[in-house]
């Protein structure tokens, strides 16, 4: 009976005190917002913070203060009989001292009536095992004691300190009620005392009604004062959200389920076998339904555990759910819970199925090498455990879950480990998903502390992003500048080699330095209009040049020459010689114009090999699969791509199926093209409008992509949704 006892009590209070964490949390921040200048919040916080990095001790060390409590009814611990013995107390035990006295005064006036009650049936009990009786082992004395030793090594500050009981208060005000009534039915109905069915229903009756989710208000209440009692305490949510914030959220989750619930009823029609919930030949009303509790137990139970099933089934999309409740019933069966009498309830079907859905979208829709499967992996349970608990996840974007879930993908995506700063990007995400592993209880601040880690060391990475971002976009700019200079020192070349006929000499030194120099003139001096004409009419007064030696005008030639000499200098000193070889090129030139009977013939143009455009062509190869001048492509769509703004994020696919997130980084100013760079701000491909409408018109390129990972992931898994249920 006590055993029965135990494992009741602890199912209902087991949870504290890490569930106090995040209503003081809330309170505390309405607290920093009215700014009153009494306290000092920020060491309030950081006390706190404290106490969360060690919640998972502290629940611990608060059962096994309960556990012990039975341990003492029972008489297994020795039960002092004599004198007290007197000890100092220091100033931190002395306000313990006073706030649990104070608090289990206010406790025991409360609950008078089950609790002599419950008394009178323990003596009974006591009685029965013939042990001397023992104090209530979840009385509010105990109760109070057990929380008081729990916190007492931890340096809370007095403020933070009557928070945590006015809160640990406000709790066990909603749980004593219906525990107390369990606990004496459980002993009425074994033969400890009358039974008490009528006084159960009559103490419920009077018990206020827990709040509904999401609404009340703390008590009003200074230092460690008794609270005015109202209904209990509810959780309000961070930050809070407005009634049609809510009714949105509620309303776009119930789409969701709708389109899950069509997806796997068209699944089951198709054939049952394959069904995502493990549908077997059994009757369904022979199995009960798993409670959330048990499912809870089981998932925590196989948390800790190496991830590789998770692993190889995110290799291969569309495994992941089945292999999830695989693992779920193999360790039901550990804990003796017997698949064969129990299933899944429609609830924890459709937080099994997001999840593996969610998990497979991410995966499989970003740029995420192997190493990060494992890592992955490693989240899959600790989210069906939050899928589990709080469906919110879904959709609502400041949740701290889905945050973290972005903040890891953003460090993985396309992340090789390279350098030192990729390097350390990566460990940190492994690592904050092994602490998600080790620490999460049901708690979300493990999420909120693991986010804002993560995202502390992002944000300094993002400046480096943003730097290769512009990087990348000069780089093409100057790229772009290079070929537009190129293209008109080549048209200017045509023109003047087409009907000339001229010397080998002039014509080398028109298609190589001149050229050349043409090229460097319109990218170093593209403003200065004097230069560009004075690097034209050099060209054109080398062709005269070569005119004049062929009608053997010597004398004009030689004036000809002479005043074209600075010119020629400095034309082959922009190619790299020196004066001294710049000196043997101006004579080279002037030995082969002083000979009137030199063969001339026309000539043709070789135009410049240009090596920096070979990433533009490998670019060509990778996303466009050929690459030419001429694109099939819709002009709708190409319309539609002219529209793109710089920020705007799109999705990504390859010629080999591999999908990535890009940005539109930078518009090239002169040849109107697209820079589209990846989370990482690499370089990812340089496109025309026409191209991007041609990637798009193959299914290859979605305009309008989520700016965050989560949310494109469950934007793909809606429309696997719908696709899935059109097509059967």
């Amino acid at each position: 009976m006590l055993e029965e006892i135990k494992r009741l009590s602890l199912e209902v209070l087991g949870g504290l005190p890490g569930t106090l964490y995040g209503p003081v949390e809330d309170a505390l921040k309405v607290a920093m917002l009215k700014g009153d200048g009494k306290t000092n919040h920020y060491e309030e916080q950081a006390a706190l913070w404290m106490l969360r990095q060690h919640q998972a001790t502290h629940v611990m060390k608060f059962r096994q203060q309960i556990a012990q409590a039975f341990d003492d009814f029972r008489a297994l611990r020795i039960r002092s009989g004599g004198d007290v013995p007197l000890r100092l107390l220091d100033e931190q035990q002395l306000e313990y001292e006073l706030a649990s006295g104070r608090l289990n005064e206010s406790l025991v006036a409360r609950f008078a009536r089950p609790l002599d009650t419950l008394q009178g049936r323990l003596q009974t009990l006591s009685d029965t095992m013939r042990v001397p009786s023992g104090t209530n082992p979840i009385g509010p004395e105990r109760l109070v004691t057990a929380f008081s030793q729990t916190l007492q090594d931890a340096q809370v500050p007095d403020t933070l300190r009557g928070r945590l009981f006015r809160h640990y208060e406000n709790e066990l005000i909603r749980l004593l009620g219906d525990l107390y009534a369990r606990v004496n039915a459980l002993l009425g109905s074994s033969g400890y005392g009358a039974p008490i069915a009528r006084s159960q229903e009559n103490f419920r009756r009077n018990e206020p009604a827990p709040p509904a989710p999401g609404y009340g208000t703390y008590p009003p209440q200074d230092g460690f004062g008794a609270p005015e009692y109202g209904p209990p305490p509810a959780r309000p949510s961070s930050p809070p959200m407005s009634q049609q914030d809510i009714a949105s959220m509620a309303q776009e989750l119930a789409q969701l389920r709708s389109q899950l619930h069509a997806w796997r009823d068209s699944i089951s029609r198709g054939d049952v076998a394959a069904g995502p919930a493990g549908m077997s030949d059994r009757p369904v009303m022979q199995r009960r339904e798993m409670r959330v509790d048990e499912i809870l137990s089981v998932a925590s139970l196989l948390q800790a555990e190496p991830p590789d099933a998770f692993a190889r089934a995110l290799a291969v999309s569309g495994r992941l759910g089945e292999t999830i409740r695989d693992h779920l019933q193999d360790g039901a069966r550990r804990l003796g819970l017997n698949p064969d009498q129990a299933c899944f309830s429609p609830e924890e079907e459709d937080a099994i199925d997001l999840v593996a859905m969610l998990f497979d979208s991410l995966f499989h829709h970003n740029a995420l090498q192997d190493r990060a499967r494992r890592l992955y992996a490693r989240l899959v349970l600790p989210y069906v455990k939050v899928a589990l608990t709080d469906n919110a996840v879904f959709v609502k974007r400041e949740h701290p879950a889905r945050r973290l879930l972005d903040a890891i993908t953003e460090a993985c995506e396309g992340n090789d480990g390279e350098t030192p700063q990729d390097r350390e990007l990566l460990d940190r995400a492994t690592e904050i998903s092994q602490r998600i592993v080790a620490d999460y209880n049901e708690d979300l601040a493990v999420f909120e502390m693991a986010h804002a880690e993560l995202d502390a060391l992002l944000a300094q990475q993002r400046r480096r992003f943003e730097l290769q971002e512009q990087r990348a976009a000069k780089a093409t700019y100057g790229r772009e500048r290079l070929g537009a200079a190129r293209a008109q020192a080549e048209s200017a070349l045509e023109e003047r080699l087409a009907d000339s006929t001229l010397t080998q000499a002039v014509a080398d030194f028109l298609a190589m330095p001149w050229r050349h120099h043409l090229v460097q003139m319109l990218l170093r001096e593209n403003t200065d209009q004097r230069r560009h004409a004075e690097a034209i009419a050099l060209g054109d007064a080398l062709v005269m040049a070569d005119r004049l030696a062929e009608e053997g005008r010597g004398r004009e030639l030689a004036d000809q020459l002479l005043a074209l000499q600075p010119a020629i200098i400095e034309c082959l000193a922009s190619s790299g010689l020196d004066d001294s070889a710049a000196q043997h090129g101006m004579a080279g030139l002037v030995r082969a114009l002083a000979t009137p009977d030199t063969p001339r013939r026309q000539r043709p143009v070789s135009p410049l090999a240009m090596p920096e455009d070979d990433a533009g062509e490998a670019e060509r190869r990778l996303w466009l699969a050929g690459g030419t001048d001429e694109v099939r492509h819709d002009p709708l769509l190409a319309d539609r791509m002219r529209t793109l703004e710089v920020g705007d994020w799109l999705r990504l696919s390859s010629t080999e199926g591999e999908s990535t997130a890009v940005k539109v980084a930078w518009l090239s100013p002169l040849t109107s093209r697209y820079l589209l760079v990846n989370r990482r701000g690499l370089r990812v491909l340089v496109a025309s409008a026409e191209e991007l409408a041609s990637l798009a018109g193959t299914g290859r390129l979605t305009i309008g992509a989520e700016r965050t990972a989560f949310d494109e992931a469950m934007r793909q898994v809606k429309r696997h949704l719908d696709r899935a249920s059109a097509t059967r």
